[in-house]
């Protein structure tokens, strides 16, 4: 069977990942294509376990280094579980988050040594890489206020701002080593224009 594609996005909380990724559900839906959806951390149940450990409020003294590691054994299991089984069966895997956000938020919002994540997470993805990744691109003042007014804040969404600003900064330099996997998407425009410019990189790939 051909081999299937695998979609990641990113961006801070509050950039409009979510509605962006239903539309492109819709549209690979479209085409014909089997699509699946999931999310890190999560998307299988033990995942889901250690995604109630990283975000709930009151586990305030959980360390960068054990936040890093939770995230990749989150995404090992999520990686084994779900992602390679449905990629190597021909699906459409659209996940909310990967890799990229251990880079982002725990390398450059935590101060994580990149080199400590890169190495755990390469055992965790085992070979897994997203085919394309898009960086949805709004000043993180912005996302995370449309964020906390919509669905209040998590664990990680209640930091400071200078916290999501390194974050932000973290995929922004992400999407400059890899612009040939990671497409920015200026996530201020109107939420069709943002649809069209993504279904036009999807296309090119088929």
């Amino acid at each position: 069977m051909k081999k299937g594609l695998f979609i990641t996005f990113e961006g801070t909380d509050g950039s409009g990942k979510t509605t962006q990724i239903k539309l492109l559900e819709e549209y690979m839906s479209t085409k014909g294509r089997e699509v699946v959806l999931s999310r890190e951390p999560g998307g299988t149940r033990v995942s889901e376990i250690i995604r109630d450990i990283i975000l709930e409020p009151e586990n305030k003294e959980i360390v960068p280094l054990t936040e890093m590691i939770l995230y990749a054994a989150s995404r090992a299991q999520h990686v084994a579980e779900v992602i390679e089984p449905a990629v190597n069966n021909g699906k459409i895997v659209i996940c909310d988050r990967y890799v990229d956000s251990s880079y982002a938020y725990q390398g450059g919002g935590r101060g994580v040594d990149l080199k400590i994540i890169a190495d755990v997470n390469r055992i965790a993805i085992n070979g897994t890489v997203p085919d394309i990744t898009f960086f949805l691109d709004i000043d993180p003042e912005i996302s995370i206020r449309r964020r906390i007014n919509s669905t209040g804040a998590d664990r990680i969404e209640q930091e400071k701002l200078d916290f999501h600003r390194r974050v932000y900064d973290g995929y922004k330099k992400l999407s400059i080593l890899y612009p040939d996997r990671i497409k920015t998407i200026d996530a201020t425009k109107s939420v069709e224009e943002i649809s069209s410019q993504i279904n036009e990189y999807i296309d090119e790939l088929f």
